[in-house]
């Protein structure tokens, strides 16, 4: 589109909202607020919510804190006539709080990119103390349930025996490591959140999310999958940059908004401790057949070329997650397969 991305597909937001409409009642003459919402999941949040809100006759209002939201909505114009979006400027780090009472609370405001990493004081300054300001804000504002977009990586490096990772595991990630600044911020996060809740009586939800795709995922930067996609929609081979044999799982972004404001909205619910769940697929893939799976469906006429040998000393990581608590007490599912979700991801880049 002509500056700009897509709308997200008209069947996606309506998957959204076939399985979550009974939740939104919760909403209505409400506010929500949201702390990154110009990155892959605030896109899906944020117009997943204008779509629910649109078509229950809600009257909510979302507020979405971005540090350019000129930007934003360049990028995604067509959400500028949205009347229930109002945008707030500022940094998730030191925004002025917005006047008025909020029910909701999201806090998603991260960076997951190759230039975060690179400056790992800024990260977890944007982590913790971002986390900091959220939780300020929550308490002024008078918000019943506050949502942290919170990682698997909190659980540290996945053991190769532990098939799919469960929400009890309790080690980590190594602490002197440089390269896990991340998962630090993201666990310190998590337990700011906790104390939240255990003073206030607020209900905070911690999504540990995982791998994902759909659109507005980068089909150029660290993520393999969008990777793959890219190389595919170019016509250009798939090159596996080592042995093809690290496992990962991914959830369709459809499913994946599905599950957020489920545990968003359910927390209002039962307010008290906070409530931790894994997001994401249980369906574990090689890299190697992640690649083989988007080449077919995509550009059979494409090779995939793994370059690493399986060398004894080569780590095979796994990085895949126990969803059962989700499944038991939300409802929550993967809906959408995986073949589906690359062609459903390509089609919207294409």
């Amino acid at each position: 589109m002509l500056g700009g991305v897509k709308p997200l597909p008209v069947e996606d937001l309506e998957h959204v909202l076939r399985y979550t409409a009974p939740l939104w009642e919760r909403t209505r003459g409400r506010r929500i607020f949201l702390a990154g919402g110009t990155g892959f999941f605030g896109a899906w949040l944020v117009e997943s919510f204008a779509h629910c809100n649109r078509s229950l006759g809600l009257g909510a209002r979302m507020t979405v804190l971005s540090r350019a939201p000129e930007r934003f909505l360049e990028r995604m114009p067509h959400l500028k006539g949205e009347s229930a979006l109002e945008f707030a400027q500022g940094d998730v780090r030191a925004f002025a709080f917005p006047e008025g009472g909020f029910d909701f609370v999201v806090h998603g405001a991260t960076s997951t990119s190759l230039d975060a990493a690179r400056r790992p004081e800024e990260l977890r300054s944007v982590l913790v103390d971002g986390t900091a300001r959220m939780i300020a804000f929550a308490r002024q504002c008078g918000a019943k349930a506050f949502l942290l977009t919170s990682s698997g990586a909190v659980y540290g490096r996945q053991p190769v025996e532990v098939a799919e990772i469960p929400e009890e595991y309790d080690d980590g990630p190594v602490w002197n490591n440089a390269d896990d600044v991340y998962a630090e911020g993201k666990r310190a996060s998590e337990r700011m959140c906790a104390e939240f809740a255990r003073e206030t009586g607020v209900q905070c939800v911690l999504a540990r999310c995982f791998a994902f795709v759909g659109p507005h995922l980068p089909l150029n930067q660290h993520f393999a999958i969008g990777n793959f996609i890219g190389d595919a929609l170019a016509g250009r081979d798939i090159v596996v940059k080592g042995d093809g044999r690290p496992a990962r799982s991914y959830l369709y972004a459809a499913d994946l908004a599905v599950w957020l404001w489920t545990m968003l909205l359910r927390a209002a619910e039962t307010p008290g401790n906070p409530a931790v769940y894994n997001v994401g697929s249980a369906k574990a893939v090689s890299i190697g057949a992640l690649a083989e799976t988007v080449r077919d469906e995509l550009n059979p006429r494409i090779e995939v070329r793994i370059e690493g040998d399986g060398s004894i000393g080569v780590s095979r990581s796994r990085y895949v997650p126990d969803v059962r608590k989700a499944e038991k007490e939300l409802g929550l599912r993967a809906w959408i397969e995986l073949s589906e979700a690359i062609r459903r991801t390509a089609a919207w880049h294409g």
